[in-house]
């Protein structure tokens, strides 16, 4: 065989040994990927999870707060009313 024959040959082995070495790193990057996004998944469920229960006891801090300056006002208003119109009216 002719140098050029030779050269073609190796080159021919090189492109395959490289086609396959792509194939490997892509089924590796996509099992790498996949778990990855498994995890995102699961960290999201997970964060859900936190944030609900957080969110939820932060509104039932806040109906009591509400409910307690407003029962407040309303003893303001009618400590008000008693100064200005008296006890019976």
């Amino acid at each position: 065989m002719g140098n050029l024959t030779t050269d073609m040959t190796h080159l021919c082995g090189e492109i395959n040994v490289l086609r396959g070495a792509r194939e490997t790193f892509l089924k590796n990057l996509r099992y790498v990927v996949n778990g990855m996004q498994t995890g995102f998944r699961l960290a999201h469920v997970d964060m859900a999870r936190k944030t609900k229960a957080e969110r939820s006891a932060f509104a039932s801090s806040l109906k009591k707060k509400v409910s307690g300056m407003r029962k407040e006002f309303t003893a303001d208003i009618a400590g008000a009313h008693r100064a200005w119109f008296g006890k019976e009216a």
